[in-house]
């Protein structure tokens, strides 16, 4: 997978505006739409994480406010489930498809549907690989390893690393994982770092986490200075794995979500940070880039990421990373959590 310079954007991809081809027939389910005519099929991976939950709903909130009507499917985490709801979404005849897949790979059955259907599909947040998929909108996911693993090593440039990783099904997992060997590598290579545990997570479930932690700790004596863990779950997990030794609050824990637990943890020290990704701004673009395609309007993006088969036309945000020293001045100014909230006496 190729890196496009995504640090040059920033956050000016986010207000990229959309060109317009007026009467542009056959890039939607039916054509050019009527204002107030479109819906909208979401097919979602999961609403496990309260990250997906909020996309959902600053989504559906913005499409409803355009004018859709959006159908709204969770698969639970399960890659053949999500592709017959994508299909019922389909056969329902939906104008535009939204898809933030489960597995990168299985979800090309879904495009392929779709497009015989001629209905565009969306990545969302997650590149369908191996694909003809329309449109990816995300963030800049190597950036967000790297930002993981720059915080850590700026507390431990020395030591025994672990690194939880996401689930091999994501194709983000990937790009976390390759942002965190950007950092890593040199310190690797001067002998200052050793990995001494890599270990994906399956389904990004906690409890995985928990475990591969565990084992992590068992295999290494306890030995382990440092943990690069993808996300605010696996965070979970690996926090509660060190409690259990009582090394929670010892050993730096990286994470990514801006989740409420993992923000009340970096207040109580026993999680170093968080990547916060303003999914408000991410859901209500993607709510805009597939109103403008089911009305069967062009949309152009500023970059282009290969997902194995095509160049496919990419809009990335920039992410921001999060400690306790700016909580206030990120996801709390943004109202994305309150105060009170994080704060909030355990």
């Amino acid at each position: 997978m190729r890196r496009p310079n995504a640090r040059t954007i920033a956050c000016a991809a986010l207000f990229a505006v959309a060109t317009v081809a007026a009467g542009c027939a056959g890039s939607g389910g039916g054509g050019q739409k009527a204002e107030g005519g479109v819906t909208i099929g979401l097919s979602m991976a999961t609403l496990q994480e309260e990250r997906w939950q909020r996309d959902r709903d600053f989504f559906v909130a913005k499409a409803k406010e355009l004018g859709a009507e959006v159908k709204v499917q969770s698969a639970d985490l399960d890659d053949a489930k999500q592709v017959a709801q994508a299909e019922n979404l389909i056969s329902q005849g939906v104008d535009v498809l939204v898809v933030i897949p489960n597995n990168a790979s299985a979800s090309a059955a879904i495009v392929e549907k779709a497009k015989a259907a001629n209905i565009p599909v969306i990545a969302y947040d997650r590149l369908i690989t191996n694909s003809d998929v329309d449109l990816y909108i995300s963030f800049d996911n190597v950036r967000v390893g790297e930002m993981q693993a720059e915080a850590i090593v700026k507390l431990v440039p020395k030591g025994n690393y672990a690194l939880i990783e996401g689930a091999d099904t994501d194709n983000n997992a990937h790009l976390f994982k390759q942002g965190h060997m950007n950092v890593l590598k040199p310190y690797i290579d001067r002998g200052d770092i050793r990995i001494v545990y890599d270990q994906w997570t399956k389904d990004w479930q906690p409890n995985n986490a928990l475990k591969n932690m565990e084992n992590a700790l068992t295999a290494n004596n306890n030995r382990i200075d440092a943990v690069i863990a993808a996300n605010d779950g696996t965070a979970g997990g690996v926090v509660q794995a060190l409690a259990a030794q009582g090394l929670a609050g010892k050993v730096p824990v990286s994470g990514q979500d801006a989740e409420l637990a993992a923000l009340r943890r970096i207040v109580q020290g026993t999680q170093t940070m968080t990547v916060y990704k303003p999914v408000k701004k991410l859901a209500e673009k993607a709510a805009e880039l597939a109103v403008a395609l089911a009305k069967g309007q062009t949309v152009q993006a500023d970059q282009k990421l290969n997902n194995g088969k095509i160049d496919v036309p990419s809009i990335l945000l920039e992410p921001i990373a999060v400690t306790k020293d700016n909580i206030d001045q990120t996801v709390v100014a943004d109202g994305f959590h309150k105060k009170e909230d994080i704060y909030k006496a355990p």
